[in-house]
């Protein structure tokens, strides 16, 4: 197994060719729409974030408002 790796790899003093070992425009395209949809997921994690905490905030004021109110009636 070992051997069939060592023979597969080029030497050191063989030159590579660019067009070959180069991700080109097709690695280019995959790594910007990566990029793009974690552009995209970070927003929408945040969008959720803020709204979650918005609306504990908002529970938080009417179980105050509740809780006045139930004092009041005692």
């Amino acid at each position: 197994m070992l051997h069939t790796l060592w023979a597969s790899t080029p030497a050191p003093g063989e030159e590579l060719d660019p067009n070959t070992v180069t991700p080109g425009v097709i690695g280019f395209a995959l790594t910007f729409l990566v990029a793009v949809a974690v552009v995209l997921l970070v927003i929408d994690m945040v969008r959720r974030i803020r709204r979650i905490n918005h609306r504990a905030a908002v529970n938080e004021r009417l179980d105050a408002e509740e809780a006045a109110a139930a004092e009041q009636d005692d």
